[in-house]
């Protein structure tokens, strides 16, 4: 969602209106921010319910018939709003229909995972004009940066756009976004991701503006605008792959916690015998055993299934499949990884109460064998009952949370960019 107005939210005034884009809230009143708000207002009633003839855009939003002729003029004069049609009505005359331009700016997302890269292209109306998905070579940081630059590339020429076309690109990581150091901490499962300097690298090549977010937090707005999570007031978006994180969105906004950490689910220590014995306080903090990272991860399930007995599974997919096919030790396995979820939940339940957790990520495929009995061990450890649910955007949840985050980025700074042109001339 926009942080400014939503068109439609309510009636608005030609006389008084609220802070329009660009517009600091202490500024003084004038002719030329009221214009910049009504376009805006206009702007996003097209975007978010349709194509609309001036009348309705008239009724829909309470300015006048004059204001919204005007507004309209400047929105197709700044290459931002089209022509998309007629509306013949059964009496009366014929009415044009109005639409925003997409092709007014362009937004990368970028998905950066340990074993895959996944980057998309799309237009301001959020279609997607290209996508690579590409599995991740990299064995060191600037491997990883280069392989990611070298795919964005790619997909920018097979949009056939330029790269100057590209107005934000939002970047998808494990681990937390240091703002002030300009550096991801915490991401263990890519070596040297943390250091100085590589994001500006990468910013520089693209040639454009660029914020980088936890992947766990994206998929969690990527599930809430697309997903499972459409419509929950309160809902927890559990990743479990290499890592395990989580993503929290409240009332339809990300929970970020004071240093961008919230959702770190994989620092939690475990109880039991699996918990706080065996921690390494030597280690990184990151890199500690009886933390739940090493507990319910992707390989943590493989390393549990053998313990079990089972041979020959390399991966969490493989164990599933076993369990699947009735196999003891990877059935065994399972119930682990479930007992190990439903303690999350419990912990998450009684420090967020969400109406709803979503399983997400890689272990999120096999949702199947893990709901009920997560439900059976969460069961005996609270009375908290959050539902549960499988995501519905699988593997493409992040990507997803990172075109909506650069969309909100880009289609302001496209309003601005493009209004203020007008203006000028």
């Amino acid at each position: 969602m926009s942080s400014h107005p939503a068109a439609g939210a309510a009636p608005a005034s030609d006389r008084s209106p609220d802070p329009g884009p660009g517009a600091e809230p202490e500024q003084p009143w004038s002719r030329q921010r009221l214009r910049s708000n009504n376009e805006w207002l206009l702007l996003e009633r097209l975007r978010t319910t349709g194509p609309a003839s001036r009348a309705q855009l008239a009724r829909d939003t309470g300015l006048s018939k004059p204001t919204v002729s005007a507004a309209l003029a400047t929105l197709e004069l700044a290459g931002l709003a089209r022509e998309a049609g007629l509306l013949a009505p059964g009496r009366g005359r014929t009415a044009v229909l109005y639409e925003p331009d997409p092709s007014a700016g362009h937004v990368l997302g970028v998905d950066i995972g340990r074993g895959r890269l996944r980057i998309a292209v799309a237009d301001l109306a959020g279609g997607i004009r290209a996508r690579r998905d590409v599995p991740n070579r990299g064995s060191s940081a600037d491997e990883v940066a280069d392989a990611v630059l070298g795919e964005a590339r790619a997909a920018i020429e097979e949009a056939g756009i330029e790269p100057g076309a590209v107005v934000h690109a939002a970047i998808g990581t494990p681990g937390v976004w240091d703002e002030s150091e300009q550096r991801v901490r915490y991401a263990a499962q890519l070596p040297g991701w943390g250091r100085r300097g590589l994001f500006d690298r990468i910013r520089e090549a693209l040639g454009t503006t660029i914020s980088v977010h936890n992947d766990a937090n994206l998929a969690a707005l990527g599930e809430y605008a697309r997903g499972a999570g459409v419509g929950s007031p309160h809902f927890v978006y559990l990743l479990i792959g290499t890592g395990v994180g989580m993503g929290v969105v409240s009332g339809g906004k990300l929970q970020r916690g004071a240093h961008g950490a919230a959702g770190e689910i994989g620092f939690l220590p475990l109880p039991g015998p699996y918990g706080g014995a065996h921690a390494d306080s030597g280690a990184e903090p990151d890199q500690r055993r009886g933390m739940l990272d090493s507990a319910a991860s992707a390989e943590s399930v493989v390393r549990t299934a053998a313990e079990f007995g089972l041979r020959g599974a390399a991966t969490a997919k493989q164990v599933f499949d076993a369990a699947r096919a009735g196999d003891p030790a990877a059935l065994a396995a399972v119930q682990r990884e479930a007992e190990q979820l439903a303690y999350v939940v419990a912990v998450v339940s009684s420090v967020i109460d969400p109406d709803l957790v979503v399983l997400g990520g890689g272990i999120g495929h096999s949702s199947d064998l893990l709901i009920d009995r997560v439900e059976e061990a969460l069961a005996a450890l609270t009375p908290l009952r959050p539902r549960l649910a499988p995501s519905l955007l699988g593997d493409e949840a992040v990507l997803i949370g990172a075109l909506s985050t650069a969309l909100r980025t880009a289609r302001t700074e496209v309003f601005d960019r493009r209004s203020a042109a007008v203006a000028r001339a």
